[in-house]
């Protein structure tokens, strides 16, 4: 059958170009992810190079099993026996890398100290290797010295088993002559005026523009909070008019009563809380942040945090606030990034599940502004932390807004390689807009 057979089967050809293709890809994903710094579309870029590996890992276990039962063509008649060698080693060679390279970065990614989950191309769940992410952490570094030494020189194999391959296609097909080439490229014949040389070396050109071109896709921030509820309590009447109007449905109303309706019109809300008061947060009350990474403006919020108000602007030296923040709930709009923050390299939720801010100083800075001095408990470390806020108070509602800056270095949030404030700046805003009602 290998001296009758004049090319390769038609789902080895099909599997060939496939992986030659997603190989060149693969290639310069690679280079980009390597220039300059990191950022948000790396880590993008990061993900697709992760699906591609695995699938040129499945087309190539898939490509040999065809082999192990479909015979290869014979080489040409005369060829020298050097050459057949060579061919062999090369070939050799293509299954290691092509099963190699995606194994070595398959346990790269299994014992990476940030857990990131690998998405097929954003969509199919792929799991880690089997019992490498659960090794103690002598072993887990041991294992990703491996994998990125392994991959590293795989890289290298690769560059010179393609320099190699075209070279001894191109040798092939323009000096030699032969039928190499239509082993792959049915009904291609030798010489440099072939148009399926030239279709393939087209193809080869727009693989690798598709690799410098390719741009992911930005991922949806996170949406904005609703606007706060309207007070659909009744309110006292606050001016002459408004009693005109109550008395038309109270009937006849005091004349006390009357001066003390057009008293309260002329007197600010916050009068009435001459004691603290126990405030509830309503939904659609909102906790975010904002920071920078490699000049990218990455913004997100905390899904579940709870606040203990007890405030009133009558009474700052008796008011305290506590808010509590579930670290795990946090929320960039990034699945796979969210998936990574939790872990010990930044929140640490394993261990500190909750970031606690509590104040027990208030201070008046001008009319309805107010600062929060407290202590910020963050993965474990306290630091004072102030939180300036604008307040309004109508009724029994209250509406607050308030932003401020924190050092995340100081906390110890971007551990290792993410300590850096190359990439991730230090400097994190943080915010939130509530509406709150008297209990």
């Amino acid at each position: 059958m290998a001296a009758s057979r004049t090319r390769y089967t038609t789902v080895a050809i099909v599997i060939h170009w496939l992986i030659a293709a997603a190989l060149i890809f693969q290639i310069i994903l690679g280079w980009r992810m390597g220039d300059g710094p990191k950022g948000p579309t790396t880590y993008a870029l990061f993900q697709m190079h992760k699906s591609i590996g695995i699938a040129i890992l499945l087309l190539s276990l898939a490509r040999l099993a065809w082999r192990l039962f479909n015979t290869p063509p014979a080489p040409p008649e005369g060829q020298p026996k050097w050459e057949q060698v060579a061919s062999k080693v090369v070939h050799v060679g293509f299954y290691v890398i092509m099963i190699g390279l995606p194994l070595t970065g398959w346990i790269l990614v299994s014992t990476s100290r940030v857990p990131i989950p690998t998405l097929l191309f954003g969509t199919i769940p792929w799991p880690h290797i089997p019992g490498l992410p659960e090794l103690a952490a002598g072993p887990k570094h041991l294992w990703h010295e491996i994998g990125e030494l392994g991959h590293g020189v795989l890289v290298k194999v690769t560059y010179l088993l393609l320099i190699l391959h075209l070279g001894a296609v191109a040798k092939h097909q323009i000096l030699d002559k032969d039928e190499v080439f239509a082993n792959m490229a049915p009904g291609a014949r030798p010489g440099w005026k072939e148009p399926r040389a030239w279709l393939a070396a087209a193809g080869l050109a727009a693989v690798i523009a598709a690799g410098y071109l390719y741009m992911p896709a930005a991922k949806a921030k996170p949406a904005a909070p609703p606007a706060p509820a309207a007070d659909e309590e009744a309110q006292l009447p606050r001016t002459q008019e408004d009693l005109e109007k109550f008395k038309g449905v109270a009937g006849t109303v005091s004349k006390e009563t009357s001066e003390a309706f057009v008293k309260a019109a002329e007197t600010p809300a916050a009068v009435y809380f001459k004691d603290p008061v126990h405030w509830t947060v309503q939904k659609g009350s909102t906790l975010g942040f904002s920071a920078t990474w490699s000049e990218n403006a990455i913004e997100g919020r905390f899904k579940t945090w709870t606040a203990d108000i007890l405030f009133s602007p009558e009474a700052l030296d008796r008011s305290k606030l506590t808010v509590a923040i579930d670290t795990a709930s946090v929320d960039t709009g990034d699945a796979q990034r969210d998936q990574s923050l939790p872990s010990g390299d930044f929140f640490d939720t394993a261990e500190h599940p909750k970031a606690t801010f509590t104040a027990t100083k208030f201070r008046k800075t001008g009319e309805g502004r107010f600062v929060a001095d407290g202590t910020l408990d963050l993965r474990g470390v306290k630091k004072p932390l102030s939180l300036p806020f604008t307040l309004k108070i109508d009724g029994d509602t209250a509406t607050a807004r308030g932003v401020t800056t924190l050092d995340r270095t100081t906390f110890g949030v971007g551990q290792g390689e993410w300590a850096s404030t190359d990439e991730i700046a230090a400097k994190v805003k943080v915010s939130f807009n509530l509406t709150a009602k008297r209990k």
